[in-house]
């Protein structure tokens, strides 16, 4: 893959983030190498398309054409891409400049669907002691430690994402329905392209390069108790979509592992945190952990039981 057959997707939803969406099309075109395009891709908010078509220059500014949330106008930016590659940046990130670099030398070869970054937090403010690493996912950030070289990957984080055109061609875009919609904090729609992406072709893979990096912005009201509760739930209720579309062998095969192996050992650091470092915080950590995985665990039950009360109501 060479830079300039690359296509820079970013979608933006609200004015209220203009200033970090500005920071995150300065950093696409600041690339070590540079891209195709970049589009900027507006959810249904005609003053932020107005002002982002006036102040954004060198960019493609267009509308999603399709239903609002993430996914439609991710595929209003695939719709519109001209190169052979994908790529997709949140627009409260930044990436590094040899971002693009290091994802294209994984996808030049032709078993590689895809490839991901890290996605580091950018705490607007202090990170609560609370917080534990393994629920960084809650805010759009890589959890787990990652090696110093690229290795395999159930799915990508859809905001650090370089993927072929060739993906979308053969499965077809991201599902609306799942994923956020503005404010509401549900997602899984990459998981969800990804898994179906490996059904159709099981022998080829993607890939995460741990140094390929972007830094997304967490505000305040992201690292609070309230919204740590309600994306949990909300991720069960994602999960429950997603395997009644690919089915649950496939959609909670990286969870299984996370259950049983990432989140005890979580509880085991902060609990050792707490008698041995002598950081109180660490039983907090703890606590977040187990509460984390009830609230998620509660999601899955509750969106798995109203797919079967809409199945048995659609047989009615």
């Amino acid at each position: 893959m060479t830079a300039p057959d690359v296509s820079v997707v970013i979608c933006a939803y609200t004015e209220e983030r203009w200033p970090d969406l500005v920071a995150a099309v300065a950093s696409a075109q600041r690339q070590s190498k540079p891209v195709l395009e970049i589009i900027v891709v507006i959810d249904h908010n005609a003053p932020l398309l107005a002002r982002a078509r006036t102040h954004l220059a060198h960019t493609v500014v267009i509308e999603n054409s399709q239903p609002q949330g993430l996914s439609g106008a991710r595929n209003s930016g695939i719709a519109r891409a001209r190169g052979a590659f994908i790529a997709f940046l949140d627009d409260d990130a930044v990436a590094e400049p040899d971002w693009l670099e290091r994802l294209g030398a994984c996808c030049d070869a032709p078993y590689v669907m895809g490839a991901g970054g890290t996605v580091q937090p950018l705490w607007a403010s202090k990170r609560p002691a609370w917080f534990p690493q393994e629920f960084y996912w809650v805010i759009g950030c890589t959890y787990q430690t990652l090696s110093k070289h690229p290795q395999r990957v159930r799915n990508l984080y859809g905001g650090c994402t370089c993927m072929s055109r060739e993906v979308f061609q053969a499965v077809g875009g991201f599902k609306n329905g799942i994923g956020r919609v503005g404010t509401h904090p549900l997602g899984g729609e990459e998981t969800e392209l990804c898994i179906r992406a490996a059904q159709h072709w099981p022998h080829r893979i993607f890939l995460c390069e741990p140094r390929a990096r972007i830094h997304h912005r967490i505000p305040p009201q992201r690292a609070s108790w309230r919204y740590f509760r309600a994306r949990c739930f909300a991720e069960g209720l994602s999960k429950a979509m997603i395997a009644r579309v690919v089915g649950s062998k496939d959609a909670l095969a990286t969870e299984r592992s996370y259950t049983l192996h990432t989140l005890p050992l979580g509880i085991l650091r902060g609990v050792a945190d707490a008698l041995l470092r002598f950081d109180l915080a660490g039983f907090l950590r703890a606590g977040a952990i187990i509460t984390g995985f009830a609230i998620t665990a509660a999601g899955y039950v509750v969106g798995s039981l109203s797919t079967h009360a809409n199945k048995g109501q659609t047989r009615l």
